[in-house]
């Protein structure tokens, strides 16, 4: 047995590493929700440093009220951004891409129908 342990060391090394598990969508979500939230809340602690030039960064942004709110603890994003996003990526948008892929789908049917009819007469 001792002599054996050494070749399956180099056989399983040339195997390489094996690839990462795949997050379902689920899990792929909440990763998501949980990331964006630290990273939130790291670049909250960092505006609020002492260290930070604020200044200078207020004099760089398009919207510096709405900086000096998302530091304060407001939400990073808007009402209508919100609506915009749910708009475009939701569950709507899910719906709408069904119709169109089942318009697609109805599309290329009678295409082989007609096809066939072309064939046949």
């Amino acid at each position: 047995n001792w002599c054996c342990s050494p070749g399956r060391r180099v056989q399983s090394s040339k195997l390489g590493p094996t690839p990462p598990r795949l997050l379902s969508e689920e899990e792929y979500r909440l990763q998501g929700e949980v990331e964006t939230q630290k990273a939130l809340a790291e670049l909250r602690s960092v505006c609020q440093s002492p260290e930070f030039s604020a200044w200078t960064t207020v004099s760089r942004i398009q919207s510096p009220k709405r900086f000096a709110d998302f530091v304060g603890g407001a939400c990073h994003v808007t009402l209508n951004e919100v609506s915009a996003h749910e708009r475009e990526f939701g569950l709507a948008s899910l719906s709408i891409d069904e119709q169109l892929f089942e318009e697609d789908d109805d599309d290329e049917e009678e295409e082989e129908e007609n096809d066939n009819d072309s064939f046949a007469g």
